[in-house]
């Protein structure tokens, strides 16, 4: 069977830190955003709700919310952003 490894590309993300305001605060990724992640408050609980291409997905606190390479928002759960990405370097000017 042939095998295939992911072309690299390099994305944008925040990963949510379950506030709703701060750097990584839900207030912060909703404007980040254009708005395409939003959240709201239910029973005790904050969530962000992210349009993507095949509809709305919830993201939980401690989820990344990912630009895709062609402007497109998802969110990824911990470990699958873990094996899936690294940092990318950054020179002193950035």
């Amino acid at each position: 069977m042939p095998q295939f490894r992911k072309k690299p590309v390099v994305i944008e993300a925040m990963q949510w830190d379950g506030s709703i305001q701060g750097a990584n605060g839900a207030d912060a990724i909703e404007q980040w955003s254009g708005k395409t992640a939003c959240w709201a408050d239910s029973n005790l609980e904050t969530r962000i709700f992210v349009q993507t291409l095949e509809g709305e997905m919830r993201a939980d606190p401690g989820d990344w919310i990912i630009r895709g390479v062609k402007g497109e928002f998802y969110p990824c759960k911990p470990d699958i952003f873990e094996a899936t990405y690294e940092p990318v370097p950054t020179t002193p000017s950035e």
